[in-house]
């Protein structure tokens, strides 16, 4: 047993902690593949700035945007933000499906500018 004090909103809590000396396994999904849309990848990448969940995915393959417009929506920190198209151009693929765990970086989608 371990004893920890612990402070939550300047209130102190004694806890003590039963270490059993294994870890549980806990399986893991692996990810499904994202689907990718048919075309060519476009020259304008499409990237997550922050990790996060596919809420919304707002534009189509072939559907021409203007910079600012959604292409999808992630949910970052149970908020909804929107991922923009940074020029105008028209959408050569969508890289994610909605329900899709994103990491910080990750390629969202392509442009033909």
């Amino acid at each position: 047993m371990k004893s920890y004090t612990i402070t939550v909103n300047g209130k102190a809590y004694d806890v003590t902690v039963e270490e059993t000396g294994s870890t549980p396994s806990i399986p893991v999904a692996a990810p499904a593949a994202a689907p990718k849309a048919s075309g060519t990848a476009g020259n304008v990448k499409v990237e997550a700035g922050a990790a996060g969940k596919v809420f919304k995915v707002e534009a189509s393959v072939g559907q021409n945007v203007k910079a600012g417009d959604t292409i999808l929506v992630l949910e970052v920190m149970k908020m909804e933000t929107p991922v923009v198209a940074p020029k105008d151009g028209t959408v050569a693929t969508i890289d994610v499906s909605e329900g899709q765990s994103v990491e910080s970086g990750a390629l969202l989608a392509t442009l033909n500018a």
